[in-house]
């Protein structure tokens, strides 16, 4: 199959790399990694099997004029839409959005023709240096229709993940599973950047109080927007994906440790959002999101 990931940072040389052992991929990436790549191609070092080795890759920074059976969208969420721009210039099958927060698959489909997939990754990957990516944690992929219901598009995509050798789940439920998600990343990600912590920390005294709250209110507001997740699903959601990637930092942390613009906006800050709609209070997740914000502006990142 041919594959283009487009946003290869972290997650998406990971899985491009990973797809590359088995498809005909090309990671639209920033100037430095993609000529690293093209140059001496992607080195994939880490937990997963057969690791350390070398694939491929085509790489490029033109981000327009693309053609593939698939587009795996893994650039962060305030790029969505920049990126559905790029993307609405090529012609592609299936478009997958596997990224961090909420509202990413609406973007999308507003902007392109094609179906639009949703998916999650628990898998954990730290761009080292340009051309090399660890992976910290291996996990897998559950991707699925936007809205739920069986899809020959989702059987297709996960069909190639699976070749591919990536641990591979194809769901009709994926608007409860974007939200359990979504309750695990409001419950870590701000949690961990504020305090310089691995997700480990949050399991422990004080965080983990933190945590599970910002957690059952991102439960309360998926329920009031006719999705069932109960509080007890989205706590057992968070301290397993908690526990399994103790010594992981999450994607916020690692943001907030290079000063760069977080995904606040699209975790916290859209169950705020969404609750504020409905009449729902969630002083948890407002106070983190008011908290990151924060730190974004004293550096002029927002």
């Amino acid at each position: 199959m041919e594959i283009v990931v487009f946003g290869a940072g972290s997650l998406g040389s990971l899985v491009g790399g990973l797809l590359a052992r088995e498809h005909d991929v090309t990671l639209v990436a920033r100037e430095t990694n993609a000529r690293a790549v093209r140059e001496s191609g992607l080195t994939l070092e880490g937990e997963a099997a057969g690791f350390p080795c070398n694939v491929s890759p085509a790489a490029t920074t033109d981000e327009t004029g693309l053609e593939a059976d698939l587009a795996v969208v893994t650039v962060k969420s305030f790029d969505t839409a920049a990126a559905a721009d790029a993307l609405a210039t090529g012609s592609f099958d299936v478009v997958c959005s596997l990224q961090n927060g909420m509202g990413n698959e609406e973007t999308l489909a507003a902007r392109l023709e094609a179906p639009i997939l949703a998916a999650t990754a628990t898998y954990g990957a730290i761009l080292r240096e340009p051309g090399v990516v660890a992976c910290t944690g291996v996990g897998e992929v559950v991707l699925g229709a936007r809205d739920g219901g069986p899809a020959a598009a989702a059987d297709r995509a996960g069909e190639a993940f699976t070749a591919a050798g990536i641990e591979t789940t194809v769901a009709d439920d994926m608007p409860r599973r974007l939200w359990e998600k979504l309750a695990v990343n409001a419950g870590i990600n701000p949690v961990t950047a504020l305090s310089r912590t691995e997700n480990g920390a949050i399991l422990e005294a004080d965080a983990i109080d933190l945590s599970r709250a910002a957690a059952r209110e991102t439960a309360r507001v998926a329920r009031a927007c006719d999705v069932g997740l109960s509080n007890r699903e989205a706590l057992a959601a968070l301290e397993s994906v908690a526990s399994e990637t103790a010594a992981n930092t999450s994607s916020m942390h690692q943001d907030v440790r290079a000063e760069r613009h977080t995904e606040i906006d699209a975790i916290n800050g859209y169950v705020v959002d969404r609750a504020a709609e409905r009449g729902l209070e969630v002083p948890t997740n407002r106070v983190l999101t008011s908290l990151v914000r924060t730190w974004e502006r004293e550096l002029d990142l927002r």
